[in-house]
């Protein structure tokens, strides 16, 4: 019975399809279920890039690389949009993508690019006063300690994905910790430890989207990222699949 066309396998053994159609109960509606599938590339390149971009510029400002009191004057547009707009819709595309970690990190650092734009643009309008690297300012730590909050459950959340995307949320959980705390006791060396904090999670953040576009235009890994299957750390070996029904809805992959 198990070979023929007229009878389906169902969660209390065989049933005929004419039964299946007209049931009632959970056979029957998992038998009758279908998805649509609308294939979008993994939202999170954008995202990393965007954070990459908006962050390599200020952390590096911060760390006290370059730049001058109206140096975030000049960042700010760049960083509202790559940072703010960018991740933005990343995070939007990562609800389809069915990836809670990227939907997590991606709305708050895209809202807090968008805010900090916002923030610069008052500032150069004169509406506020600049806040001076060193300055003591509870009030935009406060900011950080939100951010700190959010990052530390993505970085945990990433461990499950690979090692790499823990490692540049595990560094920007830290960087985030450590801005705050130089903003709330007004510590100019705290504040450039922390820029140098920021700096090295964009990088990493720029090698884990590369390695997801290498991933997805090749078909197969090229930079291992430290997933938990040994294949998908070798270069070479195929690690997409698109139909993952074991860890998803039929014909639906989950994550990126």
């Amino acid at each position: 019975m198990a070979t023929d066309p007229r009878y389906a396998t169902a969660g209390d053994g065989h049933r005929a399809w004419e039964d299946l159609v007209v049931a009632e109960d959970h056979a029957g509606w998992v038998a009758r279920s279908r998805v649509m599938l609308t294939p979008i590339a993994a939202p999170s390149i954008m995202g990393l890039f965007g954070f990459m971009m908006a962050t390599v510029m200020l952390g590096a400002y911060q760390a006290g690389w370059y730049g001058n009191a109206a140096t975030p004057l000049v960042i700010w547009p760049l960083a509202l949009f790559a940072g703010g707009i960018m991740q933005s819709v990343a995070a939007i595309a990562s609800f389809r993508a069915r990836d809670g970690v990227a939907v997590a990190v991606h709305t708050a650092w895209g809202s807090f690019w968008v805010g900090w734009g916002i923030l610069q643009l008052l500032v150069a309008v004169h509406v506020m006063a600049p806040i001076p690297l060193g300055a003591a300012s509870p009030s935009f730590a406060f900011w950080f300690i939100a951010l700190t909050l959010v990052t530390f459950w993505g970085a945990f959340g990433a461990l499950a994905q690979n090692l790499l995307l823990f490692i540049t949320l595990g560094v920007l959980t830290a960087a985030s910790a450590v801005t705050a705390a130089g903003l709330w006791a007004g510590s100019l060396a705290t504040m450039h430890a922390g820029g140098w904090l920021y700096v090295i999670s964009a990088a990493a953040a720029w090698v884990a989207a590369g390695a997801m576009v290498m991933e997805h235009s090749f078909g197969r890994s090229i930079i291992p990222v430290g997933k938990w299957s040994k294949a998908a750390n070798i270069p070479g070996a195929k690690v997409t699949d698109p139909i993952a029904y074991p860890v998803g809805m039929p014909g639906v992959k989950v994550g990126q």
